[in-house]
């Protein structure tokens, strides 16, 4: 039987662990976590962005993860096997869920942050338009 996306995240988040928006963002202070968000450009424009995230759209984050391709992210890569945490945060959590399992193959430590943006507004934190 074919997998739909909704067997992929359900599958994901058996294996990824979740914090709130304020523990992420007090983990990025305190600890230098890093909050990576795969929204893609457009959404960023138009529901605003996290001060300090680094932004790779999920189509393509494995090669900005892989430090093999040439085109890794630097913050991104200085996480890789670090104590610190890569929290990720999309609009609502399912893309987020895929990013931090696959980053977690790859020898990350990543979390989802719980309710994505729409988590992050409702408990008033910093976004910029």
């Amino acid at each position: 039987m074919p997998k739909s996306m909704k067997d992929f995240v359900a599958d994901a988040k058996g294996r990824v662990d979740t914090v709130s928006p304020g523990t992420a963002l007090q983990a990025s202070k305190d600890s230098g976590d890093l909050i990576l968000d795969v929204r893609e450009a457009s959404e960023l424009e138009s529901d605003g962005r996290i001060v300090g995230a680094v932004h790779i759209p999920r189509g393509l984050l494995e090669a900005n993860a892989d430090p093999d391709t040439g085109k890794g992210n630097d913050r991104l890569l200085n996480q890789r096997g670090a104590d610190s945490r890569v929290h990720v945060l999309c609009a609502s959590g399912a893309r987020a869920t895929l990013a931090a399992d696959c980053l977690g193959q790859m020898g990350y430590n990543a979390t989802v942050i719980e309710g994505g943006l729409e988590n992050w507004k409702k408990e008033d934190l910093p976004v910029q338009s």
